[in-house]
């Protein structure tokens, strides 16, 4: 069921540029618990964003990759850190809020920047990474700020991933370090990883044919559900 779910999370991060993990967390989290289930998709992440990265290479824009990438890395860091001291249920209770809030923040970001240069993507690198550490699910807080800054289809998916490939490296680093990644959380995430890689390779002919507004809507249909999910493991565990 894991990897099934995994192709289809692949499928969709595929067509939009994000959203695996929107996807998956609602299944990791009751099989592992927040804080095994964000390293293991830190890893999954990893591959997913490397066979986007592969996908599209030729499209990849590098000033935005390392303007988003270099102040994201070490804020990521801090996140992982984070993550790792907040107390039993907090992590799974916080982590639904804040996907859910992604719709409402993604859209006042969409209409409050409609252009981005290299210093927009510096502070949103910095911002999202820090929160990347923690939730992991913040694509949709970094799509508008790609898309603002001129970059469509294959130069955002592109793009994107290898700026969030970076970042994702930090993690994984970060979280070895702080004895949360074992040889298991890596197996488990290099696993999933794959089936996401799959799915992203399925459906890479129909990523240049999906509509802004089809985009849109999978994206917050997905979110909701996914973080109302993980809100209602979180209080559970809480009480």
């Amino acid at each position: 069921m894991l990897l099934s779910v995994a192709l289809a999370a692949g499928a969709l991060s595929g067509l939009v540029g994000t959203g695996a993990s929107l996807l998956l967390l609602p299944v990791l989290v009751p099989m592992f618990g927040a804080v095994e289930a964000i390293p293991i998709m830190a890893v999954a992440g990893f591959l997913a964003n490397l066979s986007r990265a592969l996908a599209w290479w030729r499209s990849i824009a590098w000033n935005a990759v390392l303007a988003y990438a270099l102040p994201g890395m070490p804020a990521a860091a801090l996140g992982a850190y984070t993550l790792i001291h907040l107390p039993a249920g907090w992590p799974e209770a916080m982590l639904g809020l804040f996907i859910m809030a992604l719709v409402p923040i993604r859209r006042m970001a969409i209409a409050r920047f409609s252009t981005a240069g290299i210093g927009h993507l510096a502070l949103t690198g910095a911002v999202v990474g820090f929160l990347t550490g923690i939730f992991l699910s913040t694509g949709p807080l970094s799509v508008p700020a790609f898309l603002a800054f001129g970059l469509v289809r294959g130069a955002f998916i592109a793009t994107e991933a290898a700026a969030s490939l970076l970042v994702q490296a930090a993690k994984i680093v970060s979280f070895r370090e702080f004895g949360a990644i074992t040889v298991t959380t890596m197996m488990r995430g290099v696993v999933i990883g794959g089936a996401l890689m799959a799915g992203t390779f399925l459906v890479r002919p129909l990523a240049a044919s999906l509509g802004d507004h089809h985009f849109r809507t999978m994206m917050d249909v997905v979110t909701l559900v996914s973080g109302a999910w993980l809100l209602a493991l979180g209080l559970g565990h809480l009480h």
